[in-house]
């Protein structure tokens, strides 16, 4: 009987912590449900942004279907998409590939 080799993939430590590091996306989806005033209104008060910048978010997600609000930590990611979808907001999470 022929012995095959078998490669068993280790990664490091440090690839771990790459991949587990990058960045991820909160994404809003455009929705016929809510209205834009209440939409901003919820931008301002779950990230603190200013009306202007929410404004501009909400027409984004108005005019092209999505906007990414925050990119950062997956931990944190989940804690917004988590507080967007409590204020009924349809949300999501994407990896920010490099």
């Amino acid at each position: 009987m022929a012995r095959t080799a078998r490669r068993t993939a280790v990664a490091t430590e440090e690839e771990t912590d790459a991949r587990l590091s990058k960045p991820w996306n909160v994404i809003v989806h455009d929705d016929p449900v809510n209205l834009m005033v209440y939409v901003t209104r919820v931008f301002m008060r779950i990230f603190g942004y200013p009306k202007p910048r929410a404004e501009r978010h909400m027409l984004e997600v108005h005019q092209r279907g999505r906007s990414v609000l925050w990119t950062g930590d997956r931990e944190q990611a989940e804690v917004y998409a988590l507080k967007l979808r409590a204020a009924q907001l349809r949300t999501t999470m994407e990896r920010v590939e490099e």
